[in-house]
């Protein structure tokens, strides 16, 4: 059987479809209607990889739609379709072109085909991400506090009481939410036995990092995108650095890890002896962020809360470098 590779592209108000080796795209309205029609049409083409550019949340009707008939279908970050396109020589972007570009990818990547997250795991991420918001809009008010004109005071101070109650509701959803949910509460608690990681950092974990527990250590550490990259070209040996991975993870787990290096004995120690042997701050961070994660990736893997002399399975010891 011949195979078949789909790449799509979708914004707000249109679906584009194009098929590796067909010259001509489909074109279909991101809406119920055109979503069916393009449902239709790939049950009868029964490709072997679709393959769809992540559009900020604007493909997650069509992913479920073609989820739920069984198709194999996977998102990937339009970072890598970019790099992709470039690498093929092909550096004009309209979104027929962009179909065929990553239908092109599908055939020539073949990246794994995940499962879909269920309607709980999407409520909690959007819970989580509404919370992330609201922080960052509480932020940018107080920050407004020295500039605003008098007469506008008043407004922005109801404004910053609005988000500070919403922030507290937010947090007592998440919480209940989590509750709920055997598997989750379990797995929160686990976390929060870590000293340094709280209730934010736990929610975030369980909502945007689900693999947790379920990858080894170099794995995990890529996901979130605290693994050091080579940067070496024959006898040149660059600096290795952190890139890619999941930014808003990576960002709760450098607050969590701030914590840690006072709160928490493993992380303090591996932290201060990174700085005696004249590593920079930030460099040790980072080293101690990825100590972190491995540390709560091997925890959820063995269902053990944390104690500070024990070595689990896949996890450095205390007197490892990382």
């Amino acid at each position: 059987m011949t195979e078949k590779f789909i790449g799509m592209d979708i914004n707000k108000e249109q679906i584009d479809v194009a098929m590796r080796g067909k010259k001509e795209n489909w074109e279909f309205s991101n809406e119920s209607d055109g979503i069916q029609e393009l449902v239709s049409l790939m049950k009868q083409i029964r490709p072997t990889l679709i393959v769809v550019e992540a559009s900020g949340g604007l493909e997650q009707s069509v992913v479920r739609a073609l989820y739920l008939e069984k198709m194999p279908i996977t998102i990937v970050n339009p970072t890598r379709i970019r790099a992709f396109a470039r690498s093929i020589g092909q550096l004009a972007k309209t979104d027929p072109l962009d179909a065929k570009v990553i239908s092109h990818f599908a055939q020539a990547v073949r990246p794994q085909v995940r499962p879909l997250r269920s309607a709980e795991e999407d409520h909690l991420d959007a819970l989580v991400t509404r919370r992330r918001q609201i922080v960052q809009m509480l932020t940018a008010e107080k920050n407004r506090r020295s500039t605003t004109h008098p007469e506008l005071q008043t407004s922005l101070w109801d404004h910053i009481a609005w988000l500070k109650e919403e922030q507290k509701r937010l947090d007592e959803a998440i919480e209940a939410f989590i509750q709920e949910k055997a598997e989750w509460k379990e797995k929160a608690a686990l976390l929060r036995s870590v000293p340094g990681v709280g209730p934010v950092t736990a929610s975030t974990l369980l909502a945007e990092l689900p693999e947790l527990g379920t990858r080894n250590r170099k794995q995990i550490a890529a996901l979130v995108g605290v693994a050091p990259i080579n940067k070496d070209s024959g006898p040149k040996k660059g600096k290795r650095r952190v890139f890619g991975g999941r930014a808003s993870v990576r960002r709760t787990l450098y607050m969590a890890t701030l914590v840690a290096t006072r709160s928490n004995p493993v992380i303090r120690t591996f932290y201060e002896r990174l700085l005696a042997s004249g590593k920079e701050k930030k460099v040790a961070l980072t080293a101690c962020m990825r100590k972190l994660l491995i540390i709560l990736n091997a925890m959820i893997r063995s269902k053990k809360p944390w104690q500070p002399n024990f070595v689990f399975r896949g996890c450095p010891s205390s007197s490892s470098p990382s």
